[in-house]
C-alpha cells in the first residue's frame, strides 16, 4: 500500500488549484467559503501572504508577485462591493491631498506641542 505525504494548507487559493492538484496525480481536500465574513477574512489573510511573498521575491519574480497581490486586491474589492473604478479616483484624491509614496518619506516621530484650537 502506498502512503503519500499530506500537506496542510488551510488557506484561500485560486479557483483552479484543486483541478491542478488532481491533474498532478494528487488528491486535494477542499470546500467553498460560503460565509461572506469568512471569505473577506481569508482574502485579508491572503493579502498578508502575498505581501510576504513579494518581500521574499527576487527582482525577476516581482511582476508575478505583484500580479498575485493585484488579483487578491481585486477579489477583496469585489467581495466588499467596491468597484476598482471607484477606488482609483479615491486613490488619486488622497495622493493629491496627502501625497503618494514616491518621495520615500520615513516618519520618525511626531511631538505634540501642547493644546490646539479645535
Amino acid at each position: 500500500m502506498f502512503r503519500g505525504s499530506t500537506e496542510l494548507y488551510q488557506k484561500l487559493v485560486r479557483d483552479r488549484i484543486p483541478q491542478l492538484i488532481y491533474a498532478a496525480g494528487d488528491v486535494p481536500t477542499w470546500s467553498r467559503l460560503t460565509d461572506d465574513d469568512a471569505y473577506v477574512a481569508a482574502l485579508c489573510d491572503k493579502v498578508i501572504e502575498e505581501v510576504g511573498e513579494l518581500r521574499a521575491a527576487s527582482t525577476a519574480e516581482h511582476a508575478e508577485e505583484l500580479a498575485d497581490l493585484l488579483e487578491v486586491v481585486q477579489a477583496l474589492a469585489c467581495a466588499l462591493g467596491v468597484a476598482m473604478s471607484d477606488v482609483q479616483p479615491v486613490a488619486a484624491h488622497k495622493r493629491a491631498e496627502r501625497g503618494g509614496f514616491g518621495g520615500r518619506v520615513w516618519l520618525e516621530q511626531q511631538v505634540a506641542l501642547g493644546d490646539r484650537e479645535p
